[in-house]
């Protein structure tokens, strides 16, 4: 008989370890969840950036109010 009541706690001891395991998952999930949706974030501001930075490259380097692929003027001028 003491065999039945310690299978029972054992598998009390069981089942409480794997609801532990299962809210961990969950915790570990949602953490996943949320760095994906920052990298998604992080992902888009570096596209703008390099958006505005071939902008002001193109700006620099035909001059400001110049259409890109324009040649700029010569330095005498």
């Amino acid at each position: 008989m003491g065999d039945a009541g310690d299978d029972n706690s054992r598998l009390d001891d069981m089942e409480s370890h794997i609801a532990h395991q299962d809210g961990a998952i969950q915790d570990l999930s949602d953490m996943v969840l949320k760095q994906w949706d920052a990298i998604k974030a992080l992902s888009a501001d570096v596209k703008r950036l390099e958006e505005q930075l071939h902008a002001l490259e193109d700006e620099v380097a035909t001059g400001p109010g110049a259409t890109p692929g324009e040649e700029p003027p010569p330095p005498h001028y």
